[in-house]
């Protein structure tokens, strides 16, 4: 009997259904501006930009290990980079969304060399600090408007319907960008490499794998994934000021939305990205009571669904729409065909000794 045969397995059946539906909705996403309202547009772009800026937090703290509560010193330095290219430098401001993610990308890495000096939560303190002075830095700065600070008039001259949907569509583009970003690189071997470092550092580089080059890695692309996030809000917002881009309450935003959506899955920001932005819509009027409901949703959720509710959803029916794990899966090998067809066998075959006989 032949062995078994063993085969490596990464997708499952609902990933490559919804290979063929996110294909089919991004096509059908896309056409939203020939025949959609103008609000319609200005709320996914509200929601694009929740929901990169989460997925960078969650490859930053879920998959890397490296919980930050001040990532929003690159959202907020890509936005401002994105509008000095546009107002003083004449870049069409579309085109200086990438390059502003592209710039916080470059300042982290600088940064890192004061952050990963910290370890715990002396690493979360000091990026807060970080991203404080960012903060102030561009607050002292008159020529992008101080404290109170400026608009974007590099997009002045463009018509108002022309503007919105290309906004709309380049928020659609970062969308698709980030999750084949994320995906891929969790699906690669630096993926593991990546895991392998969250569970423990010393037992991974034990194993021959570069922990401080990894976690650099990682960092950089967070912050770049941030920065694309702030450019393309600022874009939407066509103004930008201190308090609004480097606010803290980016990254408890964005902590929030990966809790209750799952930490550690790419489904999870998707999930609390919705989820906060269908409260934000529909229960912000109602101040602290709003602040007060998200407060105890949080609450809720890490009790009764401590993996968040797509890490529930994944535990209880194995949905996994962006499977990044591998797994072995053992096939039984067929039966070995015979070479020569089936025939009776003779009565000297039989009994071998009745010639004898």
């Amino acid at each position: 009997m032949n062995p078994p045969t063993f085969d490596v397995v990464r997708g499952t059946a609902a990933s490559r259904t919804l290979l063929w539906l996110a294909g089919a909705l991004v096509a059908g996403a896309a056409t939203l501006p020939f025949w959609g309202e103008s609000s319609w547009m200005r709320e996914f772009v509200e929601i694009a930009c929740y929901f990169i800026f989460a997925m960078m937090w969650n490859l930053l703290a879920g998959y890397g290990g490296m919980v930050s509560i001040g990532q929003q010193a690159f959202f907020g330095f890509g936005g401002y980079v994105m509008l000095m290219l546009g107002n003083f430098a004449g870049v069409n401001p579309f085109v200086a969304i990438p390059l502003g993610a592209l710039a916080a990308a470059l300042i982290a890495v600088p940064v890192s060399f004061v952050a990963f000096r910290l370890a715990g939560g002396y690493f979360a303190i000091g990026t807060w600090v970080i991203a404080e002075v960012f903060r102030l830095s561009f607050a002292n700065m008159s020529a992008v408007g101080g404290g109170s600070g400026t608009s974007l008039t590099a997009l002045r001259g463009i018509d108002k319907a022309a503007r919105e949907s290309t906004t709309y569509w380049m928020a659609l583009a970062c969308v698709v960008a980030a999750i084949a970003l994320v995906y891929l690189f969790l699906r690669s071997k630096r993926g593991l490499a990546l895991l392998a470092i969250r569970d423990n550092e010393v037992a991974a580089e034990s194993q021959g794998i570069p922990v401080a080059r990894m976690k650099l890695a990682v960092y950089v692309v967070a912050a770049f994934g941030a920065g694309l996030a702030g450019a393309l809000y600022f874009v939407g917002n066509l103004r930008i000021s201190p308090d609004a881009a480097f606010s803290v309450n980016w990254t408890a935003f964005a902590i929030f939305m990966v809790v209750i959506g799952g930490i550690g899955r790419i489904e999870g920001p998707l999930v609390g990205a919705v989820i906060f932005w269908a409260l934000n819509k529909f229960l912000s009027d109602y101040g602290t009571w709003y602040l007060l409901g998200l407060g105890l949703l949080a609450i809720v959720v890490t009790i009764f669904f401590k993996q968040g509710l797509w890490g529930h959803a994944q535990q209880r029916w194995g949905w996994s729409l962006f499977p990044t794990q591998r797994r072995l899966a053992v096939h039984d090998a067929p039966a070995a065909k015979r070479s020569m067809p089936l025939r009776r066998p003779t009565d000297l075959e039989l009994h071998p000794h009745a010639k004898h006989q």
